[in-house]
């Protein structure tokens, strides 16, 4: 007899992590995967901070600790050094009480539990993502009910941001709608709107009343300032309108395979954010109960404590300072090549990713005569780069925009 699920078609890999799927069958020494948006050391290895080292020692040392569950909402204490590090020490919205938050499964679960609120309880079931952004956005937003519409974001031919288009196609928006922003180091270009350019935003989005929804994945892992990468929030919750903010701690700690994150939502009133908090839980309980308790008090234990946390932005600037250096290494390769076009967009963009201009069947030469894996979409993880991989990189990169363009 057939199983029930004989009909059931086989679905494709997942765009990013199929890269790494790829790559891990390829045979080829000089190989080299770009794909998958994880930092990796000059030796092309996975990096534990030293910090979260010492803190999961404490945390193993402390026997007073037990693996009884958390409450729905998480780790009270994670939650407020969370929305402590988003929204800045001195923040209104915190000293009011005017902030919901909940523990999530990183930026995945943020954006999720997020979305499943939205879709329950907010009059307006439409968001507007950037094009191009995150690939699973769509997926998100979708699975949770809300309809799922796109706004100018990219420029091909500068490689840069189409602002006029952004205005245009977010004045053009349905009052309430909700926005989807990356705070900072927009994925998958690397290209975010200047401090000017934030405040236009801001006030547009304010005056037709749209309700923001802040991606937050790189705090200081961008610039390696984590009040700089803030700011553009900051700009938001300081004008006392509401927003919702999904953080990640996978980039900024390297708490990856953690699944650490924090969703909260700014409201105008305290008894509103109550009422909030409260509906949050709702959402939570018949999804999954409660949150894992290790990681977020691996991130609390170095939030908390001023010589770790100090630690913590030393090490997270190292990494930063890397990939801006990898973005310039790169570039002058290119340039000392006499690489054909303008090349100047991978040092302007920020972040883990550039969004290298190349087209799919550039991407696919790469592969095939390179052993280099990316995203179709051009896009690369400069975390996955070493002054090693550049020349290599490089040579391909020349490769493919004079042969196979």
């Amino acid at each position: 007899m057939d199983s029930v699920f004989a009909a059931i078609v086989q679905a494709p890999e997942d765009p990013i992590l199929g890269v790494t799927v790829a790559y891990n069958k390829d045979q080829s020494p000089v190989k080299l995967n770009l794909g998958v948006g994880a930092y990796r050391t000059e030796e092309g290895k996975p990096l534990v901070l030293n910090v979260v080292r010492k803190a999961e020692q404490l945390l193993v040392n402390d026997q007073s600790r037990v693996k009884e569950y958390l409450p729905i909402l998480g780790l009270a204490e994670f939650n407020k050094l969370s929305a402590k590090l988003i929204l800045g020490d001195d923040s209104p919205a915190i000293q009011e009480n005017r902030v919901a938050t909940a523990q999530c499964l990183s930026g995945t679960g943020s954006l999720r539990v997020g979305a499943e609120f939205l879709a329950k309880h907010y009059h307006e079931r439409t968001i507007y993502i950037p094009q191009p952004s995150w690939g699973n956005h769509l997926k998100v937003f979708t699975m949770a009910g809300l309809s799922v519409k796109t706004y100018s974001y990219y420029d091909p031919t500068t490689r840069g941001l189409n602002f006029q288009g952004l205005l245009e196609d977010l004045g053009a928006a349905p009052a309430g709608a909700v926005v989807l922003l990356h705070a900072c180091a927009h994925n998958p270009t690397g290209v975010d709107p200047t401090v000017e350019q934030w405040e236009q935003i801001r006030q547009l989005i304010r005056s037709k009343g749209l309700l923001p929804f802040f991606d937050s994945a790189y705090q200081g892992f961008a610039s390696g300032s984590l009040d700089a990468d803030a700011q553009p929030v900051r700009m938001f919750v300081a004008d006392g309108g509401e927003c919702f903010i999904a953080q990640s701690y996978a980039k900024n700690m390297g708490l990856y395979g953690e699944r650490v994150g924090a969703l909260s939502i700014v409201c105008k009133a305290a008894d509103v954010a109550g009422r909030v908090e409260s509906q949050l839980k709702l959402v939570i309980r018949p999804m999954y109960s409660n949150p894992p308790i290790h990681g977020a008090s691996i991130a609390s234990t170095i939030l908390k404590n001023s010589d770790m946390y100090n630690e913590w932005k030393i090490e997270l600037k190292a990494m930063a300072d890397r990939i801006i250096s990898m973005r310039k290494q790169l570039f002058d390769a290119l340039t000392a090549k006499g690489t054909p076009g303008d090349w100047s967009h991978i040092v302007k963009q920020i972040g883990m990713f550039t969004f290298t201009g190349l087209n799919s069947d550039q991407v696919a030469f790469m592969t095939k005569e390179y052993h280099i894996y990316m995203t179709s979409d051009g896009r690369i993880s400069m975390a996955g780069l070493s002054s090693s991989t550049v020349p290599h990189l490089a040579d391909a990169i020349h490769a493919a925009v004079t042969r196979a363009s």
